[in-house]
């Protein structure tokens, strides 16, 4: 079983996607600020990270460095889901090793999961 990290701090949002992930048969594990997020991800090595922008005590951008930066998460694939939408954010995250930016109010919650299945096959 696919784990999935999704880092959002948004705790409504990030039990809907959860529960959704979690009936495609994947293992989710969450966090509700950057600083727990970056700890889980170098504890459990998740199979993948949703990861918004914008969070408490770090925001996105230093999570996605520290994962980059780091050999054990640095293949880990990251997925920005964020309401950023400035193409210098954009460009910022893969620059940095984000694998794909999605901004959450251009995409319906299937073609998140149709993203996530992609990158994961």
């Amino acid at each position: 079983m696919k784990t999935i990290l999704f880092i959002e701090d948004e705790s409504t949002l990030q039990k809907t996607v959860g529960q959704i992930l979690e009936q495609e048969g994947y293992e989710i594990k969450g966090a509700l600020d950057g600083e727990t997020g970056l700890a889980l991800a170098k504890r459990e090595k998740p199979d993948l990270i949703l990861l918004d922008l914008i969070l408490p005590k770090l925001d996105g951008f230093e999570v996605l460095k520290g994962l980059k930066q780091d050999e054990a998460t640095r293949s880990i694939p990251v997925i920005i889901l964020t309401n950023l939408e400035s193409s210098a954010d954009v460009e910022r995250a893969l620059d940095l090793g984000a694998s794909t930016y999605l901004v959450k109010a251009n995409y319906e919650l299937e073609e998140v999961v149709a993203k996530i299945k992609d990158i994961l096959k």
